[in-house]
């Protein structure tokens, strides 16, 4: 005990020195260090006895669907393949972002069909029968040289801004605490600014927020009066929990109060996508926009921020509530969806787009599409008008990639059990002069009944470095995400192929969007996985 009391002593003696010290010692700037949470500066021949408090590491709460890559599937067993289009650009910009803050994105963020229709085609433009033409090519797989793939390509029509029909435009913008961030609300507030620049004085603007609760903070105003909208715009600030879905439902009301009839009535959300008040759970939300579909009122879904970043939910909503959906991730990317892309952004010239590719079993041993996985359709689905499918705006470009494995290679095909009822046949007479045949049908914005399109690929193809270039990009894209992917069915791919085939087919590329994806694709080449 009394030794106890001696160490009591001395340390108290010493803190006591130590203070006598810190009062009369002059300042040391480098010494900096914390004491309870704040900075402080040590002095001369002073060792503080205190407890550095080390900051909280961040917690990570993103979340992304889970996807699992589609399969080989046999022709003569399954010879639809059935599925809805998809023009969303979240994905490309989702993998930009880990890429830019030196990380590989998980396996899960990277949906290959968003990565691929990130970029535009120079595909033929529709003849006015269709607002969209079809383009197909055939040539042989470059991860797979003992493989076909095939390229299926859609091109809307294109509208100048002045042709537009007139807007009716509620702005729904998270407020909420989450968003209190640089890379939130100020770029939130950026990106519609310069929307606001677009608009026309039949454009309309009205602006609903929502944190712990919903409200309308601007009544429809025309495009006329920029100032009077980007005021409201910056004197928006963050704060609060998020009820996201009372904004919802409060911008859809917003809309139909003011609908325009034949022109552009749509709701443009911005979020973080963390709703935790009200409607909020994924399920609910998606369930609400559906009943809103034949409402004549479209969604755009705007996403923002990571760290919480609900990428699963934003793309559901904006899949199943006639929209389409980007993530901003930079004020460049917002640009490029609010100003370069606007018309295709904003306005839908068809809705319910899907395809059905029937394979010729004569050919074809088997096939896989490459992404869409979300997007999969039953094949009963294609002539049911009633079932959704995707939108596509003007401009829009669609593309699809299906490596083939043809009866012609002898490769081994995805083996099943006998079947007891029936055997599959292939008919002796079957034609061999088409490889497939490509179905679409799509309803015109306003219109409830479907409109079939078909093509037919003939059984003809080249070398792929003799492909066009839409092909060779698009290919480079493929093999850039499933690289990323880790796909089972990567075959020889490697970097030096997405190399190979981007610079090989990068073209003129106005606005820099090519040069950038190669300069993605050289730096995930040097990022090395975590090991398993």
């Amino acid at each position: 005990m009394k030794n106890i009391c001696v160490i009591g002593l001395l340390v108290i003696a010493l803190l006591a020195a130590g203070c006598s010290t810190w009062r009369g010692k002059k300042q040391r700037p480098e010494l900096d260090f914390y004491v309870g949470g704040e900075t402080a500066t040590a002095y001369e021949n002073y060792i503080p006895i205190v407890a550095m408090k080390a900051p909280m590491p961040e917690m990570n709460t993103d979340e992304f669907a889970a996807i699992e890559p589609n399969r080989f599937q046999r022709a003569d067993l399954q010879p639809l393949s059935t599925f809805s289009i998809d023009v969303d650009t979240g994905g490309y910009s989702i993998v930009r972002k880990f890429l830019n803050d030196n990380e590989l994105p998980p396996a899960n963020a990277i949906r290959s069909e968003e990565l691929i229709n990130y970029f535009s085609y120079d595909y033929p433009k529709p003849d006015g029968k269709h607002p969209f033409s079809v383009y197909t090519e055939l040539a042989s797989c470059p991860w797979n040289d003992q493989h076909q793939l095939v390229h299926i390509g859609l091109k809307g029509m294109e509208l100048e801004t002045k042709d537009l029909p007139s807007s009716n435009l509620v702005f729904l913008i998270d407020v909420s605490g989450s968003m209190d961030e640089p890379n939130k609300l100020p770029l939130v507030q950026s990106s519609l600014s310069m929307l606001t620049d677009q608009l026309r004085e039949n454009d309309y603007v009205s602006i609903v927020v929502y944190a712990g609760a919903a409200g309308l903070v601007l009544p429809p105003t025309s495009g006329m009066h920029k100032d009077k909208i980007k005021k409201a715009l910056y004197d928006l600030e963050a704060g609060g929990s998020t009820a996201g879905g009372e904004g919802i439902q409060l911008a859809y009301k917003t809309a139909a109060d003011n609908f325009i009839k034949e022109g552009n009535n749509r709701v443009i959300l911005c979020s973080d996508g963390d709703f935790n008040v009200g409607i909020s759970s994924t399920a609910e939300l998606v369930d609400y926009v559906k009943k809103q579909r034949d409402s004549g009122i479209f969604i755009s879904i705007l996403g923002y921020g990571m760290g919480n970043y609900k990428d699963n939910r934003m793309e559901q909503i904006a899949n199943q509530g006639n929209g389409n959906y980007a993530y901003i991730d930079d004020i460049l990317e917002a640009k490029k969806v609010l100003v370069n892309e606007m018309s295709g952004t904003l306005l839908t010239i068809a809705k319910d787009v899907k395809i059905q590719v029937e394979f010729n079993p004569a050919v074809v041993g088997a096939y896989r599409l490459i992404g869409y996985e979300n997007r999969m359709l039953q094949a009963e689905d294609f002539k049911d008008d009633t079932k959704d499918a995707g939108e596509m705006g003007a401009g829009h470009s669609v593309t699809a990639l299906y490596e083939i494995i043809t009866l012609e290679s002898g490769e081994s095909l995805p083996d099943i059990d006998s079947l007891r009822y029936a055997k599959p046949t292939v008919p002796s007479d079957a034609s061999t002069a088409e490889m497939l045949f490509v179905k679409l049908r799509y309803k015109l914005p306003d219109g409830d009944e479907s409109i079939p399109l078909d093509q037919p690929l003939p059984n003809k193809s080249l070398p792929w470095q003799e492909s066009s270039q839409n092909f060779r990009w698009a290919a480079a894209v493929a093999v850039y995400s499933m690289l990323l992917q880790e796909n089972p069915n990567q075959g020889m791919a490697d970097w030096d192929l997405v190399m190979s085939l981007a610079k090989s087919s990068k073209g003129e590329d106005p606005n820099g969007y090519r040069a950038e994806f190669i300069r993605l694709a050289e730096k995930a080449s040097l990022m090395k996985p975590i090991p398993k």
